[in-house]
Order: structure tokens, then C-alpha cells, then sequence
């Protein structure tokens, strides 16, 4: 029986036995200090045969929980924090229901890169190209705490072939939408559709964050491009990366039958021509940011009121739970090992019995953590008040 067949069966159980009520209200109130905070979130479900239900909204968890192990959904997605109860959006006056807060999130989709995978393409993964995940959020992780001084990120595997990050802060989640589209652009390097060959452009001086990137990328290149999707073998792949060499480095590459020895070649040539010419040349790591470089879907971040899979939620295709990623085993996560809704029923008393214990416990520590932060903030505003 497919994963999808086991839905309608499995899915009561889970919600009623497995899905991390607790923690989970735990996050979206983010300590109740804003009034109506978790009352406004909106929630949406799919349901079986793709019926789509937006504008749910919860008084509690208690209401949360029961509606859930009502509906059953297939699917849960978040929204953001509303003016208004959403699920009383109707009886607003036009125009005032808006978008207030939400998550900074970001999106990275496998089938953004199947221009640069052999290995697979649309829906697929396999270990050899979810290095590309691992390069993503190793780049993304950095430059949103380092660069931007965010402290509260999950990390979510998004149940197939993606990664999906919430970024809670309560800075992040004040953002308006001009201010997420310069976060988003600031980490968008691969610009251009399927018609624009080159896609990557560099220029003096190169920004610290590109450097940064380009160290990170560096450590994966050989394995990701060179050994596990063989870039400079075949005819065909040969082909796009001689398309993005400049004409005057073309024809003493071509004259290297060595597959192995054509990316070396590549690099001698690149430096011999830098060190024998006032212009910058980046053929190397414009080749190489264009392969590996994480790919986000723009719009995903921008947006306010744009929904985003929750964590938790089971993808009705492979069975897999949306489970958060463990930064301190990144290099492990192997998306094959997350639990299926069907794994997790062999022993079912509780979570703490099962495969998903870990990563309920992950989730549970990050709750946990947002919680202390908040809990010191409010103490040195109080002690700050006090010298006033």
C-alpha cells in the first residue's frame, strides 16, 4: 500500500497520539506577550481530494488540537498573524483585514536546480544532489545570523524535496515587505530564467557575503559537481559549463581530453590570464556559484501573508513528517532516513517511543531556547527602565 493510501488510516492516529501539540502552540504564541498573537494566526488545511480550507483560526491549543483531529488534514499550512480572527474575515469591514506579522521564511525547492543535476529532476532527490540542501542552509544559516543578527532559526525538512527555514525572531517578524524583499535579495545570487545561460555575474570588489559563500561552496564543489554529477565529462554536460567560459579561455580548454584534468586546466588558464591582465576574471567561482549556490523561491520571503508548510505535517505524496534539521548533524541528515507517517506506527504509545522522538526533541529545545531569550530580554528592558 502507498504512502497515500495509508492516509485516511494513519493520520487520525497521529494527530491524536504523535503531533506535538504542546510544543507547537508553545511556538506560534511566542509567550503571549502580544494580545491575540496565536488568536489572529491563520491556519490552512488541505484536505482529502485536494479541498483547500484557509482562514482557520484557534482560540488555544485545545481548540487547535480538536479541530485538527476533526479534520484530519492532509496538509497543514501557516499563515501570518492577522488584524482580525481570520476565520472572521468575512465579517470585517473591507480593507481592514490585513497582514500584520509573520516569520521571515525561505523556501528552497530541489526542482529550482534541475538545470545544474544529472543525477535527477522535478520531483526527485537522491544523496548525491541533496548536497545542494546541505550547501544551502550551511550558506543561508550563516549570513542570517552573522549578517543580519538573527539567533531563532528552524530549519525544516519540507517532507520531498526541499528545505524550509522560519526565521522567529521578533525583529524578523515585524518586517515589512519591502524590508524581507531586501533580506531576500541580499541572498540572491543565480539570476535569471531557464532562456539566461549565465547566471551569475561577478564583480570587483566582491562582497564579504560572497566570499563568505564562496568558502562554504568551495568544500563541496569536487564532490557535489566534479565526482557526483561529472560536469566536465560528458559532451552534453561539457557543454553548459564551456557556455559560461569566456571565448578566449575556450579553445585551450577543449584541447584537454581529460575530464578530471579540464577543471584544473580551467584554473591555471584563469589565473595566467589574471596575472596577465588588469581585469578581474571570475570564471571559476562564477562556474561554481552558478552550480551550487542555494536557489530561493523570492516570493515565498517577500510576501506577509504568504503560507508556508508546518512543520510536523505529513507530505501526502512520500509519507514523509516535515521534521526540523539539526544543524549540529547537518552533514548527516540524509532526507531517506526522516520517519513516514506508516514508520512510526510500529511501536505508537507516544512520540517519545518512536522515530520522531528526536526531532520533537530538537523542536522542544528551540522552543525552549526562544523562550530563555525572550525571558533575558524582558529582564534588561526592566533593568534598563529601572536606571531611567
Amino acid at each position: 500500500m502507498s504512502e497515500a493510501a495509508c492516509l485516511p488510516e494513519l493520520l487520525p492516529l497521529y494527530y491524536r497520539r504523535l503531533f506535538p501539540f504542546s510544543q507547537y502552540h508553545r511556538w506560534l504564541s511566542y509567550g503571549g506577550v502580544t494580545k491575540n498573537y496565536f488568536q489572529n494566526r491563520e491556519f490552512s488545511f488541505t484536505l482529502k481530494d485536494d479541498i483547500y480550507v484557509r482562514y482557520q483560526s484557534f482560540s488555544n491549543q485545545n481548540e487547535l488540537e480538536k479541530e485538527i483531529q476533526k479534520m484530519n488534514p492532509y496538509k497543514i499550512d501557516i499563515g501570518a498573524v492577522y488584524s482580525h480572527r481570520p476565520n472572521q474575515h468575512n465579517t470585517v469591514k473591507s480593507g481592514t483585514f490585513q497582514a500584520l506579522e509573520k516569520e521571515l521564511v525561505f523556501d528552497i525547492d530541489m526542482t529550482d536546480y534541475d538545470d545544474v543535476r544529472r543525477c535527477c529532476s522535478s520531483a526527485d532527490i537522491c544523496t548525491k544532489c541533496w548536497i545542494l540542501m546541505t550547501i544551502a542552509i550551511r550558506i543561508i544559516d550563516r549570513a542570517l545570523r552573522e549578517d543580519f543578527g538573527f539567533r531563532h532559526l528552524l530549519w525544516v525538512y519540507s517532507g520531498r524535496r526541499g528545505v524550509h527555514c522560519w526565521v522567529c525572531d521578533e525583529a524578523a517578524r515585524k518586517l515589512s515587505v519591502a524590508a524581507r524583499s531586501a533580506v531576500a535579495e541580499y541572498l540572491t545570487l543565480v539570476k535569471g530564467g531557464e532562456e539566461t545561460v549565465k547566471k551569475v555575474q561577478l564583480s570587483d570588489p566582491v562582497h564579504p557575503f560572497i566570499k563568505e559563500s564562496l568558502a562554504v561552496v568551495r568544500r563541496y564543489f569536487t564532490d557535489y559537481a566534479l565526482v557526483g554529477q561529472d560536469i566536465m565529462g560528458s559532451k552534453e554536460s561539457m557543454d553548459k559549463v564551456v557556455a559560461l567560459v569566456p571565448d578566449d579561455i575556450l579553445a585551450a580548454l577543449q584541447a584537454e581530453k581529460n575530464p578530471t584534468k579540464r577543471w584544473e586546466k580551467l584554473k591555471v588558464i584563469v589565473q595566467q590570464k589574471q596575472a596577465s591582465s588588469k581585469k578581474s576574471y571570475y570564471t571559476e567561482e562564477e562556474i561554481m556559484l552558478q552550480y551550487c549556490y542555494p536557489r530561493l523561491d523570492v516570493n515565498v520571503s517577500k510576501g506577509v501573508n504568504h503560507l508556508l508548510k508546518s512543520p510536523f505535517s505529513v507530505h501526502p505524496k512520500t509519507g514523509r513528517i516535515s521534521v526540523p534539521i539539526d544543524l549540529r548533524e547537518l552533514g548527516q541528515f540524509n532526507p531517506f532516513d526522516v520517519p513516514t507517517i506508516r514508520s512510526v506506527f510500529g511501536i505508537f504509545s507516544d512520540y517519545k517511543r518512536t522515530s520522531l522522538a528526536k526531532y520533537v526533541k530538537l523542536f522542544d529545545q528551540f522552543v525552549e531556547e526562544m523562550e530563555r531569550s525572550r525571558k533575558g530580554e524582558l529582564l534588561r528592558r526592566t533593568d534598563l527602565q529601572k536606571d531611567f
